[in-house]
């Protein structure tokens, strides 16, 4: 049958990005003990198309991701997916983005019951042909402020909230990626107090006395968080958000932030 998308294009026009977006697939994501968890991935998967091409077949990239998503994926992965869709599809570059959520177990700090906090976290590549992929991890964290100058002017109690981070990541060439378990632990440390799905009576009395010792203002965190992550080994770029969710404003707190690190 005649390739319709082979077809010459006289307009000029090379395309940067073409494919596919929410595609929705189960993906098995690695872990940190070394084997995967099952979720469900919302999927942007393209590459460039030469300006010589009408068209990119997109039957193709739903048989990449098909065949990957029984293969438990991180980083490695994610490279010899683009390598192969960029074959597949005579591409000079690809670009994949997935999206999903990925459970992580905490304990109760008192009671020690488990449960199961949900994340939203991302995969990024963008890789060029001959080149190192660009490798970003995103994960959102959700975690618990007070306000210090509620605190400070009130004869007794403080107004507290919850409030959501939301980090990504850039690791420099042939440095290993942190783990999302790793990343989560270290983002939540920076709180007023971290969010924990359940919790009993004495867990509850520790979370709220915890945050009342420990006032931060939506700026405090995102500073403590940029600190924590220019000591990540061989990070060569982050950016943050930091959004509380007020509980005595019809609005949000927020603040924002990204540097490359020397």
């Amino acid at each position: 049958m005649k390739d319709v998308q082979r077809s010459r294009d006289q307009r000029g026009i090379v395309i940067q990005r073409v494919g596919i977006n929410e595609a929705h697939l189960p993906f098995l994501i690695k872990t940190k003990k070394g084997d995967f968890q099952q979720v469900l991935a919302r999927i942007r998967f393209t590459v460039s198309l030469p300006m010589e091409y009408r068209g990119t077949h997109m039957s193709r990239f739903l048989e990449i991701l098909n065949q990957w998503s029984q293969k438990p994926v991180a980083e490695d992965e994610m490279e010899s997916i683009l390598t192969e869709a960029m074959e597949r599809l005579e591409a000079k570059s690809a670009s994949l983005q997935i999206d999903f959520k990925y459970f992580i177990a905490k304990n109760a700090p008192v009671s020690g019951k488990t449960s199961f906090l949900d994340l939203d976290c991302s995969f990024a590549g963008e890789q060029q042909r001959g080149e190192p992929m660009q490798f970003t991890l995103g994960v959102e964290v959700p975690f618990t402020s007070l306000c210090p100058c509620s605190k400070e002017i009130s004869r007794y109690g403080a107004h507290n909230q919850r409030g959501l981070m939301r980090v990504k990541v850039r690791f420099a060439p042939g440095r290993e990626c942190i783990y999302i378990e790793d990343l989560a632990q270290r983002m939540e440390q920076q709180a007023s107090c971290p969010i924990f799905p359940l919790l009993k009576r004495e867990d509850e009395k520790y979370v709220t006395e915890t945050a009342y010792e420990n006032p931060k203002f939506v700026e405090d965190i995102l500073r403590d968080l940029v600190l924590m992550l220019r000591d990540l080994p061989g990070i060569e770029w982050f950016s943050i958000e930091c959004e509380n969710f007020e509980s005595i404003h019809n609005h949000n707190a927020y603040a924002s932030h990204e540097e490359f690190v020397e």
